[in-house]
């Protein structure tokens, strides 16, 4: 069984100046990633695909496969599903064809090599049920009262709140769940199919929430998170 591991690092981040290889602990934040994936008792290649030179000679140091990626496809607006079809689409040019897909996004670094095991583990029983992918996520909670703030401060209603039904009279319809953006598996021609690497039918494998490092206030969490298990 052969499993891919996509790490897309562009090197253009509009957020923090050059994200995925700044350095937390002294270790770039793309190594964690890469790191995780090696050890993973499941993944069988690890590649990371990067416009930028510098972030693919350090991905390399750290011990994983590098691919160069068009320009086109490191813009602000690029989606991540082109990028993973196009390092499958080099791949199977060589002849090399993965059984699945996982996407391990750089800015999740503690997701370890346990989490994605785990994942994997709990994602392998599910397609005996029929589920064709599988994401991370966290849960929070139930609710019926749920809005979305927009661009321009106006709100809009996930639910129908003319009719608004008793907090009593909630049931698991009404479960919420967040994408934590740590691990997403799918087979790979779902991947191809669905033009996307949440497929036709997915399930999610919920857990704790991760932090998904967005922000300078997001790198000192970690990093204290992390210094915390250094020292336990």
């Amino acid at each position: 069984m052969e499993i891919l591991s996509i790490i897309p690092a562009r090197g253009g981040s509009k957020g923090i100046k050059r994200k995925n290889i700044k350095p937390i602990l002294n270790k770039p934040l793309v190594a964690y990633s890469i790191e995780a994936s090696l050890r993973s008792k499941y993944i069988t290649r690890t590649l990371v695909s990067s416009e930028d030179d510098e972030i693919l000679d350090i991905s390399k140091q750290f011990g994983a496969e590098i691919l160069k990626r068009p320009l086109e496809l490191a813009q602000d607006e690029t989606k991540t599903a082109p990028v993973m079809l196009d390092v499958v689409e080099k791949l199977e040019q060589e002849g090399y064809k993965p059984d699945y897909v996982v996407l391990l996004q750089p800015t999740c670094p503690l997701r370890d090599e346990n989490y994605i095991d785990s994942a994997f583990e709990f994602y392998f029983e599910a397609i005996k049920k029929g589920y064709d992918s599988c994401f991370g996520a966290y849960d929070i909670g139930y609710t019926h009262s749920k809005w979305r703030v927009l661009h321009d401060e106006k709100l809009e209603a996930l639910y129908d709140f003319r009719i608004r039904p008793r907090r009593q009279d909630i049931s698991e319809h009404y479960k919420m769940l967040a994408e934590n953006g740590a691990f997403y598996a799918l087979y790979c021609e779902t991947l191809k199919k669905a033009k996307d690497f949440i497929g036709y039918n997915p399930i999610a494998y919920v857990t704790p929430r991760i932090i998904d490092i967005d922000t300078e206030d997001d790198f000192r969490k970690v990093e204290n998170i992390l210094k915390a298990k250094e020292n336990a």
